[in-house]
């Protein structure tokens, strides 16, 4: 009889054991998780700085083929690719 006690009490242990489990592995992925928001967080917020500086804005814009109103744009083709 006291083994059939013994094994119930076991049983019962294994649901939440399983959730401990389950618990464990979501704390650990949620934490990576984290870490990555953080670090992409970081790389906005220094690229957002970056952006106010007026520099920053007209190079990337230039980039992107804008000019300025009035400005006469020119198109050179044929040049070699960079390496």
């Amino acid at each position: 009889m006291l083994l059939l006690v013994l094994a119930a009490v076991l049983v019962s242990f294994i649901g939440p054991a399983a959730d401990y489990l389950r618990a464990r592995d979501l704390a650990k992925q949620t934490s990576a998780e984290v870490q990555t928001l953080q670090q992409d967080n970081k790389r906005l917020r220094a690229r957002a700085k970056q952006l106010n500086n007026l520099d920053t804005v007209e190079l990337e814009a230039r980039r992107a083929g804008m000019a300025r109103p009035g400005e006469r744009v020119y198109v050179i083709k044929g040049l070699p690719k960079d390496p």
